[in-house]
């Protein structure tokens, strides 16, 4: 994460079922929900001010600390964190086991 965007508070908005980084008056937020006592990520947006800056790969690691913080699985529904993911393995320790198959290496052919 881009030293900048380190101090910036990760803001669990419970009603909205969101988590949200602002950055400049500009908010990217994270939309997700509870199953079966695991935090579902379902979709992440960052406003077109903010693209290109690495906000939202700030969002996904300061989400990704809060996820193993709470001590809860993860299901990773959104492309931006699943992406995010098989390029940083060592995050992958969170996913929920019925989830796991997502990251194995494709059997060769």
């Amino acid at each position: 994460m881009k030293p900048e965007f380190e101090t910036l508070p990760l803001v669990d908005n419970a009603g909205g079922h969101r988590f949200e980084l602002s950055v400049n008056h500009a908010t990217a937020y994270m939309e997700y929900g509870e199953r079966d006592g695991a935090v579902a990520l379902f979709h992440t947006e960052v406003p077109a001010q903010l693209e290109g800056r690495g906000v939202g790969t700030a969002l996904v690691e300061k989400v990704l600390a809060e996820v193993e913080r709470r001590g809860q699985p993860l299901i990773p529904l959104c492309p931006f964190v699943t992406s995010y993911l098989k390029r940083h393995p060592e995050w992958q320790r969170l996913v929920a086991p019925a989830y796991q198959r997502w990251f194995q290496p494709s059997p060769q052919a």
